[in-house]
């Protein structure tokens, strides 16, 4: 039996890629996004579009009661692709919009999954993976919201990972470095729009410069596809994963330097 992945965020990015792999290696495979126009193409490669509102839970519970109803039960896979990053330094962002960011990178994954893991459980297989990114374990200024709303998820996914490994679930860290996709054009307008004017004006305009160039280094989104689909793969996957540009060095840095010296190299880098 072909086993079902449900992936999110399948419109564009790690999360069209990595439904495209899967469905190619034979999965069954449903994408969900909020433009269900941009996962037309995907239908070639079979994968099952759904309209789902990461934000909407009522629109989450109608996905996954549809898939659950259509295989008998089963949501093998389910990867947590759905995310966006909002810039801007902490003291501008609108309360309303750093909630609107937790909202879809934390909230809305952790729904998903509550709603899948009771069909796990009962199949008593399942792999749950969670994309973070290099920003979940190192954070910079203008970015605190979207380093928050990863942190978070890096944490939730170590409390998940031993709360349901007695029933045969595995819960996977990805942590993308730099990849193309829309996401630096989503921060690099938010963060122009939030802080590019008054006190972190400069800094802003500077940063906004090394966002604006990142895409012309950053790795192909299939990179990623492919490490997700190792490591589901894997009868024992590791807790964490990383791959994409920049993203093993950095985290070897963070993990030797100091605060202050960490401070110091990322000072150096929107000057």
């Amino acid at each position: 039996m072909k086993k079902v992945a449900l992936i999110t965020g399948a419109s564009a990015g790690m999360g069209k890629e990595t439904a495209k792999l899967l469905a190619q290696n034979d999965y069954n495979v449903y994408g969900a996004a909020r433009r269900l126009e941009k996962m037309e193409d995907l239908k070639a490669f079979g994968v099952k579009p759904i309209a789902m509102d990461i934000t909407k839970d009522e629109t989450i519970v109608a996905c996954v009661k549809q898939i659950l109803d259509e295989t008998n039960g089963h949501i093998d896979i389910l990867v947590n692709s759905a995310g966006f990053g909002s810039h801007g330094a902490i003291e501008d962002v609108p309360i309303k919009d750093a909630k609107y960011q937790l909202e879809v990178n934390v909230f809305g994954a952790m729904r998903l999954t509550q709603l899948v893991l009771p069909s796990m459980r009962e199949n008593k297989f399942g792999k749950i993976v969670n994309i973070s990114s290099v920003g979940g374990k190192l954070a910079g200024p203008l970015g605190g919201w979207y380093h928050a709303s990863k942190f978070a998820l890096e944490g939730l996914s170590d409390s998940l990972r031993n709360e349901v490994r007695p029933f045969g679930i595995d819960v996977i860290l990805i942590e993308p470095g730099a990849i193309k996709s829309e996401w630096s054009k989503i921060a690099y307008d938010n963060l122009i729009k939030t802080s590019g004017r008054g006190a972190y004006k400069a800094m802003a305009s500077k940063f906004a410069n090394v966002i604006k160039n990142s895409d012309d280094k950053s790795s192909a989104p299939s990179v990623i596809a492919e490490l997700i689909k190792k490591a589901i793969e894997l009868r024992n996957p590791r807790a964490r994963y990383a791959k994409g540009h920049l993203a093993k060095p950095i985290l070897f840095i963070k993990k030797i330097t100091s605060d202050k010296l960490m401070d110091k190299i990322l000072a150096s880098q929107i000057k």
